[in-house]
């Protein structure tokens, strides 16, 4: 199964224990993301992102290109209310 395939089948599955509302609002949502053209501003696979800065928890501001030159980054977003 390839990781495409793994991931719908867990979101088919989680959408099955949201209720109905949650679960259209998350749809029409995702529909309205599609139709504004924002999925077309996203880079694509394999495509080089920009150099930035982000700060750190503590404020500390980090140059992707700086860390790249000592090696691959690796950049995860997280979604929470903590």
């Amino acid at each position: 199964m390839t990781l495409k395939e793994t991931l719908q089948q867990i979101k088919s599955a989680s959408r099955t224990k949201l209720p109905a509302e949650t679960a259209a609002t998350m749809s029409r949502t995702t529909e309205q993301l599609k139709a504004s053209g924002v999925t077309g501003m996203a880079l694509g696979a394999g495509r080089k992102a920009p150099d930035f800065n982000l700060p750190d928890w503590q404020g500390t501001q980090y140059n992707s290109r700086e860390i790249l030159a000592h090696g691959p980054l690796i950049l995860s977003f997280y979604r929470g209310s903590w």
